[in-house]
């Protein structure tokens, strides 16, 4: 049964889902930076080494692999969602160019700091913040296509772009900078030394156009339970999708999969997907699993999301919150002597990233509380970027 016409356009279980989904990618996000910071003498590759890889650290670094295109895929849907409340399409476009700006100006500066620890560092890089930011812009113009053209080339891009990794780029090749932003990793040189394109954008691109696409399904008077087939339904076409094309190990990655000497190894083999920039194989395998626990988070009392929603509320908040906080205790415990000679965990086991990860968790809830709440019953429209 539909909804009648004057209900609210936006029902607060909607909301919590929504949120509740992106607060558990950022949690996610929050143990692999753990990984980063404090298991500095194991870094692994893209794809991971699996031969010099211990399982428990790989499959630690795959969780975390929906975190960027979940997240990316719920900014399109938000931004979608801007635009039913705020005016439609040219308050939606002028916000994203704005807010895009924002986060690429955030990413060369306080993102890159508490990385780097440095104001103008000799490496600047370019992650998922820049790459979101980017995306953002992009859509702006996008989101005025016809939504079946909107739809098409977004499946296009996210499906199709691996048809384009045989373009290789030199440095001082015409077009080397324009490529490595869109789909080649590599350093561009600046004049104090050199910016590194961590995340090509142009998948992700493809990535939020989805998200933005999906935004019909929320619509005032939309029927929750179809939405929810449909959610379901367009996840598990994407699994399904998944392991089709990588059961047949040619298109849809860089690096086939390999059987290995026994099961365990050919399904490491199996899910270990090309992330920079991300195959279409790792997308399928990615973005199938999001829509499924949207669905899902729909479904469960909201009571059981509270504390999934207070990190989702305030996901750039989170963001900052979490990487300066790691940053200090990191540096804090090598002052110390704590952290060991290369900042690793002394112990050495790759277990011991989820407690510490809890543990940040845990301190960080209070300030994200905070946000959230400040952010509810302030009308200030600066909040609504945090």
């Amino acid at each position: 049964m539909r909804a009648p016409s004057g209900a609210a356009p936006v029902p607060r279980a909607r909301i919590g889902a929504i949120d509740a989904l992106r607060g558990l990618v950022m949690l996610l996000m929050l143990v692999d930076h753990v990984r980063e910071f404090f298991y500095l003498h194991a870094q692994v590759s893209d794809p991971v080494n699996l031969a010099a890889t211990p399982p428990g650290l790989f499959l630690t670094r795959v969780t975390s692999h929906v975190c960027a295109p979940v997240f990316l895929l719920l900014t399109g849907l938000s931004a979608s969602l801007y635009g039913q409340k705020h005016g439609g399409r040219a308050a939606t476009s002028a916000f994203l160019v704005k807010r895009g700006l924002f986060l690429i100006v955030l990413e060369m500066t306080l993102v890159n700091l508490a990385w780097t620890r440095a104001l103008l560092p000799s490496v600047l890089y370019l992650q998922v913040i820049w790459a979101i930011g980017l995306s953002m812009l992009v859509l702006a113009a996008l989101l005025w296509l016809p939504r079946p053209v909107l739809i098409g080339a977004a499946l296009a891009i996210m499906l199709g772009h691996n048809a384009l990794d045989g373009i290789v780029l030199m440095p001082d090749q015409p077009g080397y900078a324009l490529w490595s932003v869109l789909h080649q990793r590599g350093m561009i040189p600046l004049p104090w030394g050199a910016a590194r394109t961590s995340y090509p954008v142009l998948p992700w691109i493809g990535v939020i156009a989805a998200g933005y696409a999906l935004g019909p399904l929320y619509a005032s008077g939309a029927d929750p339970a179809l939405r929810r087939r449909r959610l379901v339904a367009l996840g598990l076409t994407s699994l399904t999708a998944f392991l089709i094309l990588r059961g047949f190990n040619g298109y849809g990655d860089p690096h086939p999969w390999q059987a290995g000497k026994d099961g365990i190894a050919g399904a490491l083999s199996f899910i270990n997907l090309t992330k920079y920039p991300p195959s279409a194989d790792f997308l399928l395998a990615t973005l199938g699993p999001g829509l499924l626990l949207l669905a899902l988070f729909e479904r469960l009392p909201e009571q059981s999301l509270r504390w999934l929603v207070v990190f989702g509320g305030a996901p750039l908040f989170f963001y900052l919150a979490h990487l300066w906080a790691l940053r200090l205790v990191y540096d804090g415990l090598t002052t110390l002597g704590l952290a060991g000679g290369s900042g690793r965990i002394e112990a050495g086991a790759p277990w011991q990233i989820w407690p510490i990860a809890a543990a940040f968790a845990l301190a960080l809830y209070p300030a994200c509380l905070w946000m959230v709440r400040l952010k509810r019953r302030s009308a200030w429209p600066g909040l609504s970027y945090l």
